[in-house]
């Protein structure tokens, strides 16, 4: 992982929306070489239920690809009706023509941005950055 001092910028600069974030990581892919990974983090200045946290694939020379995104509980999305979710690439939807990250799942694993973090960081096995998850909401159990 690298950019650990990244800065949260607003955007855009003149009249600012949202905030968002980005650090530059490098995996491994199963042949054993490296590939370039960008994570960001983007939350709406108004709305601190608005956000997205996400993971993309950065191949050299070819178009970047969403691996996933972990939103939060702003907006519906088919029939999740504002509960934060989670968007994953799938195979179909490349095939067919979608955003590869189109279908999402209900998830109750966060509620923050924060959280979205923490969760992408341990799906995803990133080492090198800090994160905190969701604490349990005691009112609701998750």
């Amino acid at each position: 992982m690298s950019n650990l001092g990244s800065q949260w910028s607003d955007k855009p600069s003149d009249h600012p929306v949202h905030r968002q974030r980005s650090f530059l990581a490098i995996g491994t892919i199963v042949n054993g070489q490296e590939c370039r990974l960008s994570i960001y983090l983007r939350e709406n200045i108004h709305d601190a239920a608005n956000y997205s946290c996400g993971i993309l694939y950065l191949p050299r020379g070819a178009t970047k690809l969403t691996l996933a995104r972990y939103n939060g509980s702003s907006h519906k999305h088919g029939i999740i009706y504002y509960k934060p979710h989670i968007h994953h690439a799938t195979e179909h939807a490349i095939a067919t023509g979608q955003r590869p990250e189109n279908i999402a799942e209900e998830t109750t694993r966060y509620r923050t941005i924060d959280g979205a973090l923490a969760c992408l960081v341990d799906d995803f096995h990133v080492i090198g950055i800090t994160t905190n998850h969701d604490l349990p909401n005691l009112f609701n159990g998750h």
